[in-house]
């Protein structure tokens, strides 16, 4: 798979995590069943469609957590209104910062 469409593969794995595990939350939090099913099956389709990328498994889901961990903490941000604290932005770099070495780092 070349590596644009990789990207967009991980970009909307990405959104199809966050919004299932929102819609999940939302179902949790308020006694939704059908929220919670349909997050579950978004979740769902996030599983399959990471899974198209053929990297080692480790490589794969290494990078994909950056990518992920990115959206959620906009989507807080964006989305919810949170506030969200530097350490969480520290925090995030790091995340990036090893995805990059996952990514480019082979020897």
């Amino acid at each position: 798979m070349q590596t644009l469409m990789v990207w967009l593969v991980f970009l909307i794995a990405a959104a199809l995590e966050v919004g299932g595990d929102a819609l999940v939350r939302h179902g949790l939090r308020t006694r939704g069943l059908w929220f919670i099913t349909g997050g579950v099956l978004v979740l769902g389709c996030y599983g399959l469609l990471v899974n198209l990328v053929r990297w080692d498994f480790s490589r794969l889901l290494g990078v994909y957590v950056a990518v992920f961990a990115v959206l959620s903490i906009l989507a807080g941000r964006v989305v919810f209104r949170e506030t969200i604290p530097v350490s969480t932005w520290a925090g995030l770099a790091l995340i990036v910062m090893g995805a990059l070495t996952i990514q480019f780092g082979r020897t």
